[in-house]
C-alpha cells in the first residue's frame, strides 16, 4: 500500500507540474540578422525549428520544481525572478527529469563547464539568436506592437512585475517578449572580453521603452540574480 500511495503521489506531482508548464509553441525555422555594436559587425544565423514557452517561467512552476521561490514580487502567476543563469540551467534539467525527458545540459564539476546536449528533447534556455528570432515573430521591427499594449515597462508597471499573459502576444503567440523581466539566454556574450558572462534579453519592468526592444541584449556573470531577470523555456525538435 505504501508503494502504491507513493507512486500515486509522484504521478499527481508530475501531472501538477505538467499543468503549470507553459504551452510550448512551435517556432518555424528561418534566419535572423544579428549585430554586435561593440565590434561593429553583423551576421546571419539560420534557425532550425524549435519549441518555445508561450510565457515566462512562473513562480508557481519554479517553486514546485525547485522547492523554493526566490522572487521579490510574490505571485503564483508572476514570472520568477532573482534567478541566476546557473539556477535556470538547474531548473531546466530538473523539469526535464520530472517529465521523463533527456537532460539538455551536462554540468561538469566546474559550474562554468555546462555543455548543451545536441538533440536532447529536454527543456533548455533559448540561444541568443533563437530568442531574437522568436521575439520578432516573422517581422523586422524591434517591437511587435505599441509598447503599452505588449509590455510592462517603467511607465506602466508600478515598479513591479505582473502576471504573465496580461499583454498582447506576438505573431507566434509568445507573451512578454519585451518587458516584465529580462530573460537569460544560453550563450556567452563575448568570452575574450567578458569571460563567462551570459546574455539576457527583452527588457524589464524598470526599463524605459528604448531598452525594451527585441534586438537589445545585455550581459552579466552567470551568478547574477536581480528582481527584473527571469527566463523562458525552449526545447529542440
Amino acid at each position: 500500500m505504501l508503494k502504491g500511495a507513493s507512486a500515486l503521489k509522484t504521478q499527481n506531482l508530475v501531472l501538477d507540474i505538467l499543468s503549470m508548464t507553459p504551452e510550448m509553441i512551435a517556432i518555424p525555422g528561418g534566419s535572423v540578422s544579428m549585430r554586435d555594436d561593440r565590434h561593429k559587425r553583423q551576421w546571419q544565423v539560420d534557425i532550425a525549428p524549435f519549441l518555445m514557452g508561450s510565457t515566462l517561467v512562473t513562480q508557481e512552476l519554479y517553486a514546485h520544481v525547485m522547492g523554493s521561490n526566490p522572487a521579490t514580487f510574490k505571485g503564483a502567476q508572476r514570472p520568477v525572478e532573482n534567478v541566476s543563469w546557473y539556477d535556470a540551467i538547474g531548473f531546466c534539467n530538473s523539469l526535464s527529469a520530472m517529465n521523463g525527458l533527456e537532460a539538455a545540459y551536462v554540468v561538469g564539476s566546474d559550474p562554468d563547464n555546462v555543455t548543451l546536449v545536441e538533440g536532447a528533447d529536454g527543456y533548455r534556455l533559448p540561444s541568443d539568436a533563437e530568442r531574437q528570432y522568436a521575439g520578432l515573430g516573422g517581422q523586422l521591427k524591434p517591437l511587435y506592437g505599441e509598447i503599452d499594449e505588449i509590455a510592462w515597462f517603467a511607465l506602466n508597471s508600478s515598479q513591479q512585475t505582473h502576471d504573465v499573459r496580461q499583454k498582447a502576444p506576438n505573431a507566434f503567440g509568445l507573451y512578454d517578449m519585451v518587458g516584465n523581466v529580462w530573460e537569460w539566454c544560453f550563450d556567452l556574450y563575448d568570452p575574450e572580453e567578458y569571460g563567462t558572462y551570459r546574455i539576457f534579453r527583452g527588457g524589464g519592468w524598470n526599463d524605459p521603452e528604448r531598452h525594451c526592444l527585441l534586438t537589445n541584449r545585455r550581459r552579466s556573470h552567470p551568478t547574477y540574480a536581480i528582481d527584473d531577470l527571469g527566463f523562458r523555456l525552449a526545447r529542440s525538435i
